[in-house]
């Protein structure tokens, strides 16, 4: 009912080919979903990384911006690494360029009741 320990120690070795050619083919849906993951999740991320990059280094005065952690309000003054935001009327608060995620710049902004 059971196999031998023999048997079954041969029966493995018989069917492995040696050669480099089984080794190659054996590995190739590994590369092939490396590859896709590359180009469907890695390249793209990479372009919107450096797409939001570029918009918070090239925020200005007069920009709407939105933080990381919600806040919606309106460039007032740009310094190197700090952005002064007017989230109300009288209300400014300093935030750090690094925490913003959304830049819209000046007059490209939808009406609210569109």
């Amino acid at each position: 009912m059971f196999a031998t320990p023999a048997f079954a120690q041969t029966a493995g070795a018989a069917a492995q080919p040696d050669g480099i050619l089984p080794m190659i083919v054996s590995f190739a849906p590994l590369l092939l979903v490396f590859v896709v993951f590359y180009f469907l999740i890695l390249r793209p991320q990479q372009a919107r990384a450096k797409a939001q990059a570029a918009a918070i280094n090239a925020v200005k005065k007069g920009d709407s911006v939105i933080t990381a952690g919600g806040v919606l309000g309106k460039v007032t003054k740009v310094e190197d690494k700090i952005v002064e935001v007017e989230i109300a009327p009288t209300l400014k608060i300093k935030v750090v360029k690094a925490t913003l995620a959304e830049v819209t710049p000046l007059g490209t902004a939808k009406p609210a009741n569109d």
